[in-house]
């Protein structure tokens, strides 16, 4: 195991892409864990003599870093508690889409006939549609909130998993090893989680690590629309929705958090294709 995690290191920091990726996404992690320490004021306080404060760059007045929203709310302090709601959306999205499309995928693979059939014809269908109207009818369905959000853009990472995951699934199937293991009787859970799912970690880490940055474009995408975390709560989407009136008179406010979410979801797209590299042996040099 210390072999092959050397191994992967050693090819994984050949990519300088994904090194300053991953540094991006620790700065952004310890930001969202330590937000109360980091922030300098309350998210929700309310400064009325502070109303579209410019920031330090545009103006003299440092009391507001960042400067202040229309009804005079830090804007730094909003940033950096919405990047723990941001943050925490695209995990509980990688944790909810990743436990259900790996297990629909092994089973999906592994046991093949009517029941692959069926999930894959349900994930066509799912895949046919556009992943944010998909989302939009979940959410109309169940809800505008940010917990029916969540649910809606797991919904919508869902396929990708079952796919990545079958598709590993089926290859692994014909390796020799599953064949003695079969040979020598054993269980059926016993070949699909002992022998193949650690065969199929690989592409599902890379998938996970893109889905991370999804979950997160996909709901500042409902927060825009209305539909997933609703004000005051300090959220990217939410924040850009609320700044909509003000993008010529005051841009800070769109400017700063749609870079933060450009800084995320780049970050992230930069890890996944250097753990695509370093795992994949047909692309290192």
């Amino acid at each position: 195991m210390r072999a092959q995690f050397i191994d992967f290191w050693y090819y994984f920091k050949q990519n300088r892409g994904a090194l300053a990726g991953l540094a991006v996404i620790f700065i952004f992690f310890i930001t969202a864990l330590l937000a109360p320490l980091f922030a300098p004021h309350n998210p929700a306080q309310i400064f009325p003599e502070h109303l579209l404060q410019r920031p330090f760059f545009f103006s003299e007045q440092i009391n507001l870093f960042l400067g202040s929203d229309d009804v005079g709310r830090d804007l730094l302090s909003r940033l950096i508690y919405g990047a723990r709601i941001s943050m925490g959306i695209g995990l509980l999205v990688v944790i909810f889409s990743t436990s259900i499309g790996t297990m629909l995928g092994l089973i999906s693979g592994y046991v093949g006939g009517r029941i692959d059939w069926f999930i894959m014809r349900v994930v066509d269908m799912m895949m046919s549609l556009p992943s944010i109207l998909l989302a939009i009818f979940v959410v109309s369905v169940l809800g505008p909130n940010l917990l029916n959000g969540i649910i809606a853009v797991s919904v919508v990472a869902v396929p990708s998993f079952i796919r990545i995951v079958r598709a590993s699934v089926l290859e692994e199937k014909k390796r020799q090893y599953v064949m003695a293991s079969q040979t020598f009787g054993s269980s059926h859970w016993r070949i699909l989680f002992i022998n193949i799912f650690p065969n199929v970690l690989a592409p599902l880490i890379v998938q996970a690590t893109l889905g991370f940055s999804d979950g997160i474009l996909n709901a500042a995408a409902l927060g825009f629309l209305g539909l997933g975390a609703q004000p005051p709560t300090a959220e990217w989407g939410t924040m850009l929705a609320d700044s909509r009136a003000y993008i010529e008179s005051a841009p800070w406010l769109v400017t700063l958090p749609g870079l933060c979410i450009l800084m995320v979801v780049l970050a992230f797209n930069l890890l996944g294709d250097g753990l695509r590299d370093a795992f994949d042996p047909r692309l290192k040099k």
